[in-house]
């Protein structure tokens, strides 16, 4: 089964993205794969700390992933798979594509802010030449119903 890998995290745009990756996996019978990435803690001296936080972490986005899981199985009858992964994120994107055959489509949402599409979408982009998969880039501010005439 081909997987449309996403990522979660704290941005606005993350929400098509997701909607995107759900409705394209019902209309072709694929999966969701989503990907949370922890960052590495800049103070890695107060280890005691940084488990706690990272525990926390992992709360976070386990509370975070059910809303969507939720909402994939409740409207497009997909039982996403949550993935986290700690480092950086291109890099463990990068290895997540690599370590699961499965995975098809990149699933990326762009910012609709003065600053660009955002970071992750820039830093992928210049590497798309070389991914082992395609880059599905949804704009942040497409409509339910646009979203929906695309997938």
């Amino acid at each position: 089964m081909r997987k449309f890998l996403v990522i979660l995290d704290d941005s606005r745009e993350c929400l098509n993205a997701m909607r995107f990756a759900a409705m394209r996996a019902a209309n072709t019978g694929g999966g969701v794969q989503i990907l949370s990435i922890i960052p590495p803690e800049e103070f890695q001296h107060w280890i005691g700390v940084g488990a706690i936080m990272r525990e926390e972490a992992r709360e976070r986005i386990e509370a975070h992933y059910e809303v969507f899981a939720k909402w994939m199985r409740d409207r497009q009858g997909i039982d996403p798979e949550l993935v986290i992964r700690e480092g950086e994120s291109v890099p463990e994107i990068l290895a997540q594509i690599r370590e699961d055959a499965d995975i098809g489509v990149l699933v990326l949402g762009a910012g609709v802010d003065k600053g660009g599409p955002g970071p992750l979408v820039s830093q992928m982009s210049r590497n798309a030449g070389t991914l082992p998969v395609p880059i599905t880039i949804v704009p942040g501010d497409m409509s339910k119903e646009r979203l929906e005439a695309v997938t």
